[in-house]
């Protein structure tokens, strides 16, 4: 039967010899040493035949012989040997040789003896698997024939047994081969060669699959084929006849045959394909269970090596623009870092408020923005030796400054980018990393481009920026105070200090304003100014604040406790106050140190109020609900809050010590008066902050400022200071 099969395993020379093409004869052996026993049982067998095939006679005289031509002729089917030759055991030395020494164990041994009477043992029988034994005067023409069907239809079931234990153990070894294989190439050149094997065909052919669409694609070939891989079938450079037949294979899902090629269609679990074989490809009908099993494995492969294709695009390939993703990028740049030069640089590339677009346009929108600003970007290709998405609107490229420009790159991106039916311009920052800053590692000079992008956004007065040493010693020196926050927060190294709040007129404290230290020894402390904002980006400000309110209610409760009734303040931080839950938690807070809700005061900034109003205006609501104040810190420096300063239930604010630092010498003293005549219009408390002289006070009083804080009434202090000055006020 003519059949098309396929292996994707590139053939072992180990492998045995191939299965032998059926014969017109049936070869027989005599072996005896008297001539006129091979002239007789050449006459006796002459018009022998089984299933349409006559016998072909060899005749040796004597063991030596005999052994000879078995060595030589391998497909003989059966031998005629005497028992007695040249010493009384001959034959059996014979049987002995060829099965020991020849391994031969399919021809078929039938002992002959002239001595009746002479029979050899039952266990060399077995052991050397004679299949039959006679006198020579028992073989007449009919019992000779008798014996000669016997022994050749045991060689039929030998020789198919051995046929399909060799096809068995091809298989084994091939599928063990197979599934070592990881990309496609290889695999389907391997393929090819151990079909070629199984059919003893050409090994010329190709291996096919289908892509996303549908589409037959070659995966490779072998023979003229060799260079045809990862092509469309239709784009090859395979013959016409050949396409026809594949496209029949994958159309009908069945083998394809006629006598130039075979095809050989095959499902896994993930795919369906056709292995091709061009020439004459013959092979026994009892094998194609064998073939069967063996596609199916090289299906398994295939699947398996397709499988990780896809990972690896999935890894190293941007789904969204094509683009090299963060790891194929990290991967190509750790290649290219092998060999540069002065001019080459790194430029990320942020897209200015794409957030903003996203939720004005759909996110829709924003995504054929940014397939848009790859294409453009990825037009560059022959300049650009790397262009890559590593984020959402975060793209990357690496080139050479005298084949791309920076300048020219910066320039390609200022014409506007089409999205469906928009048309839109859009602002980008970069971050440039030059050669000469280049890291030993890709995943360095990335980050180095990184910090330099940081720098870019955080100057609006340019663009882009280009990295230097020092930027990265900063970051360094950024990372380490950070991390010494969260070790000396973690060991209770940091302080919580009270400035008391006086009533203006009495000079008596009535409140004070819970400060947050971090001291670091010998009495020095860094600065809440330098320390907030790193707890704010180590996102460690939730966890502070909590502790710090904590902190308050425990004093505010301590002092309650001695007699001293007293409303602490504390400051709020972005993060913190939006927060779904703030109000609640804060309730729960005060509960749990039994601290009545007018006793603690929350201080938040008019940057708080202006990031979410809707959320705000929900806290604040419920904060009032609990009985809790809140005041406008830093009050007037915004500039923003007072469009929603009559809608939002406000108790209290704070005029900023920037307001009071130049009284009276500078105007400042207008700006004070006004929050002051604002604040009583509206009904709410107003206290000033920062006052360190007589002149500013007297000022805040004319005004009718009736609250204050300062180093002209106290500094901050701990609070053992802060138990011994209330005293002395009392």
């Amino acid at each position: 039967m003519s059949s098309p099969s396929s292996d994707f395993i590139f053939l072992n020379e180990e492998f045995d010899e191939e299965p032998a093409k059926p014969q017109e004869f049936w070869d027989v052996l005599i072996v005896d040493d008297d001539s006129e026993i091979h002239s007789v049982t050449e006459l006796a067998l002459s018009n022998f035949e089984l299933n349409g095939k006559g016998l072909r006679f060899h005749h040796a005289f004597n063991g030596t012989q005999a052994v000879d031509i078995l060595r030589d002729n391998p497909l003989i089917s059966v031998v005629l040997l005497d028992v007695v030759m040249e010493s009384d055991d001959a034959g059996l030395i014979v049987a002995k040789r060829v099965r020991e020494e020849l391994k031969n164990h399919v021809v078929r041994i039938v002992l002959r003896t002239g001595q009746p009477g002479y029979a050899p043992e039952e266990q060399i029988i077995r052991q050397y698997d004679i299949n039959d034994y006679r006198t020579k005067t028992e073989l007449t023409r009919s019992k000779l024939a008798t014996t000669m069907v016997t022994a050749l239809r045991s060689h039929q079931q030998v020789t198919q047994l051995s046929l399909q234990s060799h096809a068995l153990s091809q298989v084994l070894l091939a599928s063990e081969q197979i599934l070592n294989f990881s990309q496609l190439l290889p695999l389907s050149r391997a393929a090819i060669k151990h079909l070629a094997h199984f059919t003893a065909g050409p090994q010329q052919g190709v291996v096919c699959g289908l892509d996303d669409d549908g589409v037959e694609i070659v995966y490779g070939g072998t023979g003229e084929y060799q260079n045809v891989h990862h092509h469309h079938l239709e784009e090859s450079a395979l013959t016409a006849s050949v396409k026809e037949q594949i496209k029949a294979s994958f159309k009908l899902a069945q083998h394809q045959h006629n006598e130039h090629s075979v095809s050989f269609f095959f499902r896994a679990k993930q795919q369906q394909y056709v292995i091709c074989l061009e020439g004459e490809h013959i092979i026994e009908h009892a094998l194609m269970q064998y073939i069967d099993l063996l596609l199916t494995n090289v299906g398994v492969g295939l699947d398996n090596v397709l499988l990780v294709d896809r990972l690896r695009n999935v890894a190293f390939k941007d789904s969204l623009t094509g683009l090299c993703s963060r790891n194929g990028f990290i991967a190509a740049l750790e290649r290219l870092q092998k060999n540069t030069n002065a001019h080459d640089y790194l430029v990320l590339i942020d897209i200015a408020r794409f957030a903003d677009i996203n939720e004005g346009l759909s996110h829709d929108i924003g995504n054929l923005l940014l397939v848009a600003v790859a294409q453009r970007l990825q037009g560059q290709h022959q300049q650009a030796q790397v262009v890559a998405r590593l984020g959402a609107d975060l793209f990357a490229v690496v080139s050479n400054e005298e084949q791309l420009p920076f300048a020219q790159l910066h320039q390609l991106l200022r014409a506007p980018f089409i999205a469906a039916e928009h048309q839109l311009h859009l602002n980008f920052t970069f971050g440039l990393c030059t050669q000469p800053h280049f890291d030993s590692s890709a995943l360095g000079t990335l980050k180095r481009a990184s910090i330099a992008l940081s720098h870019a956004k955080a100057d609006i007065s340019h663009s882009y920026c280009y990295f230097d040493k020092q930027m990265e010693e900063q970051v360094s020196h950024r990372l380490a105070m950070i991390r010494r926050l969260r070790e000396d927060f973690a060991d209770g190294k940091l302080e919580v200090w009270y400035q008391p709040q006086v009533d203006l007129a009495t000079a008596q404290p009535y409140g004070c304003e819970a400060l947050l230290r971090w001291p670091i020894g010998q009495g020095q402390f860094i600065s809440p100014a330098v320390f907030v904002p790193l707890a704010e980006d180590a996102g460690m400000i939730i966890e502070i604040g909590q502790w710090v309110l904590e902190q308050a209610c425990a004093k505010q409760r301590e002092l309650a406790q001695h007699g001293v009734d007293m409303q602490i303040s504390v400051n709020v931080s972005v993060p913190q106050f939006k927060a779904s839950d703030y109000a609640q938690s804060v309730a729960q807070t005060l509960a749990r140190f039994a601290v009545p809700s007018d006793k603690i005061e929350l201080e938040i900034t008019e940057s708080v109020v202006m990031d979410e109003v809707e959320q705000v205006t929900r806290t604040l609501n419920e904060l009032k609900s609990y009985g809790i104040d809140v005041a406008i810190d830093d009050f007037g420096t915004g500039f923003c809050s007072l469009s929603y300063l009559h809608k939002l239930p406000f108790d209290r604010l704070k005029i900023d010590r920037a307001f009071v630092k130049g009284i009276p010498e500078q105007d400042n003293g207008e700006i004070a008066e006004l929050v002051v005549s604002l604040a009583n219009r509206m009904n709410l408390r107003v206290i000033a902050e920062g006052i360190e002289t007589e002149q500013q006070l007297q000022f805040l009083k004319s005004i009718g400022c009736h609250e204050g804080q300062g180093y002209y009434y106290a500094q901050p202090l701990d609070g053992k200071k802060l138990d011994t000055y209330l005293k002395v006020s009392n």
